[in-house]
């Protein structure tokens, strides 16, 4: 065999192999989704059957969650609303706090600025979880249990050091020059800042933005732990209580749960492509 028709070979093998493993990740991811969709169009009655796919299609539980016509999710909508405020709260707060450190630390060069972004990043050396009891008992001697603003604060603190570390990283592709050019044009630090540094910015700004937002999106733990009223619980804490009741519809369950990934799906993929070039910008520039 000639060296040409066994590179060919060899590259029809790798082709075959990337093909295999590309179908057994898409089954392995969509098989999940596929069955909250088929549990979702089933009635009660029919979601524990043995048929892979729906018996009998039905919208009535989406129109259950819609019209929040079942005990469980009689206040379906007010905590999708608390769940907007809180991800739109944190992912403002993530990226707030994130460019003016970041700005601070690479473009006004203070001293030692460097030690502000390691020490932020020790956050992640001790696990969420781990500091689940002492957040409680901060936020109650402030009076914040039972109110979104502590989640908000705990979500935030949680972020932020991520994104100063990706703001660092991709701040140091913006050329110093302009900075120069603009303080010899008479522009201040805060001119800098909003004309410059934040337009410049925006990839990184997008995909911190909804990484901060899918963040608190998802958070189960610590919206469990500090909200306890029906009004102000998010919709994850309202779904755990399915798994609680001695009857709990799972059709209803999935119908909601599909309902309130249809935000960050739509988010996500509308901005994946400033995602994609923000992050990876962040982590290839020192």
């Amino acid at each position: 065999m000639s060296v040409a028709s066994r590179a060919r070979l060899d590259r029809r093998l790798v082709d075959a192999s990337v093909a295999m493993v590309s179908v057994v990740l898409i089954i392995w991811t969509i098989v999940p989704l596929y069955n909250m969709v088929r549990v979702a169009l089933q009635e009660k009655e029919d979601v524990f059957s043995n048929s892979v796919f729906p018996t009998t299609v039905t919208w009535h539980s989406f129109e259950t969650a819609f019209r929040e016509s079942y005990w469980l999710l009689a206040n379906f909508w007010g905590q999708m609303g608390t769940s907007f405020y809180i991800g739109v709260s944190v992912a403002f707060l993530t990226l707030a706090i994130g460019t003016l450190t970041s700005f601070t630390i690479s473009r006004m060069k203070i001293r030692r600025g460097w030690m502000l972004t390691n020490a932020a990043l020790l956050t992640y050396m001790i696990p969420m979880s781990f500091l689940a009891i002492p957040f409680y008992s901060i936020m109650g001697k402030y009076g914040l249990t039972d109110n979104p603003l502590s989640v908000i604060a705990v979500e935030v603190t949680f972020a932020t050091p991520y994104a100063i570390f990706i703001f660092k990283q991709y701040g140091a592709s913006i050329p110093q020059e302009l900075d120069e050019a603009a303080r010899i044009d008479g522009a201040s630090p805060p001119q800098i800042f909003f004309r410059i540094y934040l337009p410049l910015m925006a990839p990184a700004l997008v995909a911190i933005g909804t990484y901060a937002l899918l963040l608190s999106w998802n958070e189960y733990l610590y919206a469990f732990l500090l909200l306890s009223s029906d009004g102000n619980i998010t919709v994850p804490v309202g779904l755990g209580k399915f798994l609680n009741s001695d009857e709990a519809p799972w059709n209803y369950l999935m119908a909601a749960a599909i309902i309130y990934a249809l935000p960050p799906m739509a988010i996500y993929y509308a901005f994946r492509r400033k995602m994609n070039s923000g992050l990876t910008m962040g982590g290839v520039k020192g």
